[in-house]
């Protein structure tokens, strides 16, 4: 099975499940695809709180790159990346943009030039138009991440989440895996949601 996940790996909920989805394929063997979509782009035109603002404007720069990689490079060298950002912003509590995605593109092995597109807006349309695919797949109310795998009659069926707290590891990450397979495959199944009341944690 091939599964698509589009992710800003400036939130904290999407690092947690695409460490999970990471898990899961080492588990598994899972073949997984990663794409960038945005919370700047999300949020646009929306009144925001002031505290969030400075984050969407930095989300930029990994967008930006991770969906520069998506283009030059291996899914798996994408997932690497992913992790190796999602790792230092969240797991490490950093904020210094420039030097994570430089040291996380050094880290996979990827063509330095990749982190110079940070702030460039080159590749704007194409990461506009992976955003509108994930939400076209998702719906217009929810974000990052969105996970996509075939449906029983093979189109792409998209989900939000699963929003988790905490990276289940071995067969825990399975279990949830194939739990999400088994909502995914039901016809008409859209949401299980509850009231968060944990933050994110990545010990």
């Amino acid at each position: 099975m091939t599964v698509d996940v589009w992710l800003d790996p400036m939130c904290p909920w999407s690092g947690v499940t695409a460490e999970w989805v990471l898990e899961v394929q080492r588990e598994i063997g899972l073949d997984v695809r990663w794409h960038a979509m945005s919370l700047a782009i999300l949020n646009e035109g929306q009144e925001i709180p002031e505290e969030w603002r400075q984050l969407f404007a930095d989300s930029w720069g990994p967008v930006r790159v991770l969906a520069a990689a998506d283009q030059r490079s291996t899914p798996t060298e994408v997932g690497q990346l992913v992790s190796a950002l999602v790792r230092r912003f969240h797991a490490d509590g950093r904020r210094d943009v420039d030097a994570v995605i430089r040291e996380s593109v050094q880290e996979c092995g990827m063509d330095s030039a990749l982190a110079e597109l940070a702030w460039l807006t080159d590749l704007d349309e194409d990461l506009r138009a992976n955003h509108s695919r994930a939400m076209a797949l998702g719906g217009t109310d929810v974000g990052s991440p969105i996970i996509a795998l075939p449906g029983p009659d093979g189109e792409l069926v998209g989900f939000y989440g699963p929003v988790i707290a905490e990276i289940p590891r071995g067969d825990a990450a399975v279990r949830l895996w194939e739990a999400f397979l088994l909502l995914a495959a039901t016809p008409g199944f859209f949401e299980i949601k509850r009231t968060r009341d944990v933050e994110p944690s990545f010990g």
